[in-house]
């Protein structure tokens, strides 16, 4: 029997292959080769297939990949971090480099919501860490403006502290009370974090994002001395023409400043399909 049908499987394979060929011949040639829009992210389970079902091995694994693969010469590749961090957060929220890579790297890189998503996961699983609730406080803070949040977050964080309890229960009050700068603040909490940063590349892009910041501050001050003689500020071209600033600050992130409801912002990094999601 199966001598038999040898002759036939031949026969139809040799068909399909000649029939193939012969479709192709009529397709009008490529004269480019299609170039890939985005890099390719694995989804969450099947990298867990793919590394024999242990979550906690898959996520150190991809953790390491993306800390690699996500930071080259020429910058921060911002999209393909924000899909791999989420994917690793899926199967391990608990890891501690993704939580601290998405908050120095995405959240503020512009991508403020999904750092901040890493981060919520964080808080939540890792139950006895004071850092991702401090991390997430100061964000709510500074970025979103949400002080009585951000202060409650802050709350968990000291209850889990044994060192800094006084200090980020001091600063939820602060926040509450409204008494705080919070460019100064997160401008310190940000040289800390670079200060503190032990791997050279991402020390580097720590420090981008300082002077990012301290452009910001160094506009809002020109603005305050605008507006106590000319009255609300319609252009941050305007600080230069009169001569308050000497030029418009450099932003590393070639992101920019701009003005959002008579305050100068940082201007925030557009992913196309992620911005309009809730």
């Amino acid at each position: 029997m199966r001598q038999r049908c040898a002759p036939l499987l031949a026969l139809l394979s040799f068909t399909l292959f000649f029939g193939t060929a012969f479709w192709r011949t009529q397709l009008p040639p490529q004269l480019t080769p299609p170039i890939a829009k985005d890099r390719v992210v694995i989804s969450a389970p099947i990298l867990l297939a793919l590394y024999g079902g242990d979550r906690f091995l898959t996520a150190n694994l991809e953790a390491m990949r993306l800390a690699t693969t996500g930071i080259n010469d020429r910058g921060t590749d911002i999209d393909y971090l924000v899909r791999a961090q989420r994917e690793v957060a899926r199967l391990n929220p608990c890891h501690e480099d993704n939580y601290y890579l998405a908050n120095g790297l995405l959240t503020w890189g512009g991508a403020v919501e999904q750092g901040n998503e890493v981060l919520r996961a964080a808080v939540e699983c890792r139950f006895w860490d004071e850092f991702p609730p401090f991390f997430y406080g100061i964000n709510l803070s500074f970025f979103q403006h949400d002080n009585e949040a951000a202060a409650r977050v802050l709350e968990i964080g000291a209850k889990r502290s044994t060192g800094n309890a006084a200090a980020m229960r001091k600063l939820a009050v602060m926040l509450r009370a409204e008494q705080l700068a919070d460019e100064h603040l997160a401008l310190n909490y940000l040289t800390q974090q670079r200060d503190s940063a032990t791997d050279q590349k991402l020390r580097d892009m720590l420090d981008k994002r300082v002077t990012r910041l301290q452009g910001l501050i160094d506009l809002r001050t020109a603005q305050h001395d605008y507006e106590a003689v000319h009255g609300p500020l319609r252009e941050l071209q305007l600080l230069v023409d009169l001569g308050i600033i000497n030029e418009l600050p450099h932003d590393p992130l070639r992101l920019g400043y701009e003005l959002r409801d008579g305050r100068i912002e940082l201007k925030k990094l557009k992913i196309a399909g992620l911005e309009e999601q809730p």
